[in-house]
């Protein structure tokens, strides 16, 4: 807890809003995507399914492949408890819709679907989208898949996993290598919050970039695992922009940008 608070502050700190940002593109993700402070029917959607999460009183047993739990001390889990305290925040389902919308994301990958909650946004962002989710935990998805099709998503387009990551990624790396229609426009990593994994992950999916393709790697500042973990993601040469928001590292692969790292309030 310690690390986080003074990683906080440094963040706060180096940190600029779209006054500091020189670069078009990243200028224009901001200002148009970010900040967008306009309300929108989608986030109506994204609240009634966070409420149907939190009214569900049933436990179920949590098998946990990451880094583990910073809240939990038993595997047995309710899943109401698991919504208010693991998932993603409205604020950052609403930004993780807003970003899949500004960039019209069509092929997605989702590291960790945990109960959907980031799932609900990414479907919602591009009504044309495929989305592959993986994760590691049966009961977990079982429950998502369930209230996911009660709350009237399309399950046609979208692909639950419950698979370990490092044997799907494995296999997608040697399928995209031979065929280049296997090119993912947004990756969203929200699975194991370790420096290990989390670079493991980086290099397995590095053959399915283009020039479109945005990363977002979640709990950047979790650790200082993680924290070296996303140095060494920004250093990467096939890396040009990099936007740190503290909760999230966005990285971009344009080969038309000049290598650029931001740090922005968002």
């Amino acid at each position: 807890m310690l690390f986080q608070i003074k990683s906080y502050l440094n963040f706060l700190w180096n940190s600029k809003n779209q006054h500091g940002v020189h670069s078009p593109f990243v200028f224009d993700l901001v200002t148009k995507c970010f900040y967008d402070k306009k309300s929108k029917p989608e986030y109506s959607i994204l609240k009634k399914y966070r409420k149907s999460l939190l009214e569900n009183k049933d436990f179920i047993e949590v098998t946990d492949f990451g880094a583990g739990s910073r809240v939990f001390k038993s595997n047995k889990r309710r899943i109401s408890d698991i919504a208010k305290t693991a998932g993603i925040s409205p604020k950052r389902a609403e930004l993780l819709f807003r970003i899949t919308n500004y960039f019209q994301s069509e092929n997605i990958l989702e590291i960790g679907t945990s109960l959907g909650l980031a799932t609900s946004a990414l479907s919602l962002g591009n009504e044309n989208s495929k989305i592959t989710s993986l994760e590691g935990c049966p009961e977990t998805i079982a429950v998502t898949k369930k209230m996911f099709q009660a709350s009237g998503f399309k399950l046609i387009d979208t692909n639950f996993n419950n698979i370990e990551f490092s044997s799907y990624l494995n296999n997608l790396k040697l399928e995209t290598l031979n065929n280049k229609e296997q090119i993912l426009d947004l990756i969203y990593f929200d699975g194991n919050h370790s420096k290990t994994a989390t670079l493991d992950y980086f290099e397995l999916l590095l053959p399915t970039i283009s020039n479109e393709t945005v990363w977002i790697f979640d709990d950047i500042h979790w650790s200082e695992d993680m924290e070296e973990a996303w140095k060494i993601i920004k250093n990467h040469p096939k890396v040009t922009v990099t936007i740190d928001t503290f909760q999230w590292g966005i990285v971009f692969f344009r080969y038309e940008q000049e290598k650029e790292h931001f740090i922005i309030r968002a």
